[in-house]
């Protein structure tokens, strides 16, 4: 049933758009909705990205909710499809197509505070906005996602801003467009690819662009394994000890990098940049490797927002201390958290929410009532891994690095590469995601949601 719902909307998500996007007006004080002191919601959901719209959506949707009885708080004015930006990196997709206006987004029934914050008060069920304005609550959900930190990288930023250094990232929306322009000018010399160490939204994404950028110099006639032939060389520096951290792929993926000639840089964590010179430190305080570049991809290093860092609501590492199998607060029992900001011990990706929302908000729900939370999160997610134009190796896994995948019971291995997987990664999952996840309608490997 569940691959009979893709096939449908995977043909649905093929068909042109009969009526494209209208491009939102330029936001005014005017168009911006006045924030009254001393708002008072049942539910208060920080984050308008992924998980807060998934959520808050799927909590209207339950019926128990009448309108402002929910509340979301995020200042954004974009709402960005941020696995999409690997595409746009491979010029598979423009950028300025993932993404969609805020305001377009939230349900008119939800409370939308276009604002910041700026504390947490969980003694006292309360939020002040970074205007200064207090909003409280009966029951916190904190899913405001991480940050991108491009200054934890001495030169990073710089090298970015430069029109003219082939140093580019997919890792944001103004930067995701320049990596392919990069992998166009580059016609001979070393492509150096990064990982840093750390937490980073979905793990497999800073190798998706080497090997769409190998396949593309492949195609040119610019790239050849037998390296004595060929204009580029390519290397993939990684903090991780493998090339993936699951076990079943990362065999599958060390196999594709040793048929290829890349050259693997483990445990390397690029920490300067330094003209046409890269800087990595390396485990027990080694010495420094220098390397020499023409074309530099980086991953960034990514952390958690110093409001939530800051809170009484963050552990140690300063994600929001939860569950790791209902998502509510270990202190605070009407204080929830998903996705990339919170403590939850698994990769941080989009499919990772799809799995946790109705989790979350069925537990929530349940406290709600005077109940126990009984539903449990297993871990899983999922990171559509790009291998090639037109090859996806589709990794799905849960707590414990075990692989739980969706096609097993049809004998398929998800661990090679097929084209199957890339069509749904190019169309399927960009047009579910904003005609039914954002909405609250699909709980991913479950299908549509009741």
């Amino acid at each position: 049933m569940f691959r009979t719902s893709i096939q449908k909307a995977a043909s649905a998500a093929l068909r042109p758009h009969p009526h494209p996007h209208p491009v939102p007006k330029p936001q005014t004080f005017a168009t911006i909705a006045p924030v009254t002191s001393g708002q008072n919601h049942k539910v208060v959901v920080i984050g308008g990205g992924t998980a807060g719209l998934s959520i808050s959506h799927q909590l209207l949707r339950s019926g128990r909710f009448t309108p402002q009885d929910i509340a979301v708080v995020d200042p954004a004015t974009w709402h960005h499809y941020q696995p999409g930006w690997t595409l746009v990196g491979g010029g598979l997709k423009t950028k300025e197509e993932l993404r969609r206006p805020m305001h377009d987004l939230v349900h008119p029934d939800l409370k939308f505070y276009n604002d910041g914050v700026r504390t947490f008060s969980p003694e006292d069920n309360t939020v002040t906005l970074s205007n200064g304005d207090r909003v409280t609550y009966e029951q916190l959900v904190v899913v405001p996602g991480i940050q991108i930190q491009y200054d934890k990288i001495k030169g990073l930023p710089e090298a970015l801003a430069a029109s003219d250094s082939l140093v580019s990232s997919i890792y944001g929306y103004d930067t995701c467009d320049k990596v392919f322009r990069t992998i166009q000018q580059l016609r001979k010399g070393t492509a150096l690819f990064t990982q840093p160490t750390g937490v980073v939204k979905c793990a497999g994404a800073p190798q998706k662009a080497m090997w769409l950028a190998l396949d593309h110099w492949k195609r040119k006639g610019l790239y050849n394994v037998d390296q004595s032939q060929s204009d580029i060389q390519i290397s993939f520096a990684t903090a991780l000890p493998a090339m993936f951290g699951i076990p079943k792929y990362s065999v599958t993926l060390e196999k594709l990098r040793q048929k290829n000639n890349v050259e693997g840089l483990f445990q390397h964590d690029l920490v300067e940049i330094d003209g046409n010179t890269a800087v990595f430190a390396q485990p027990n305080g080694q010495q420094l490797v220098r390397k020499h570049y023409d074309l530099l991809h980086v991953v960034p290093k990514m952390g958690p927002y110093s409001f939530v860092k800051d809170s009484a609501l963050a552990n140690g590492a300063g994600f929001v201390d939860v569950d790791e199998s209902t998502m509510r607060h270990t202190r605070y029992a009407n204080v929830w958290s998903a996705g990339d900001a919170s403590s939850l011990p698994t990769s941080k990706t989009m499919a990772a929410v799809a799995a946790q929302a109705p989790v979350l908000v069925q537990n929530l729900l349940r406290v709600m009532d005077g109940r126990d939370p009984s539903r449990r999160y297993d871990g899983y997610t999922s990171c559509p891994l790009v291998t090639q134009y037109g090859k996806v190796l589709l990794a799905e896994f849960k707590y414990g690095g075990v692989p739980k995948e969706t096609f097993a019971m049809l004998g398929i291995d998800q661990a090679v590469p097929r084209r199957a997987f890339y069509y749904m990664k190019k169309y399927f999952f960009p047009w579910v995601y904003y005609n039914s996840m954002v909405k609250g309608t699909w709980g991913g490997s479950q299908g549509w949601l009741k």
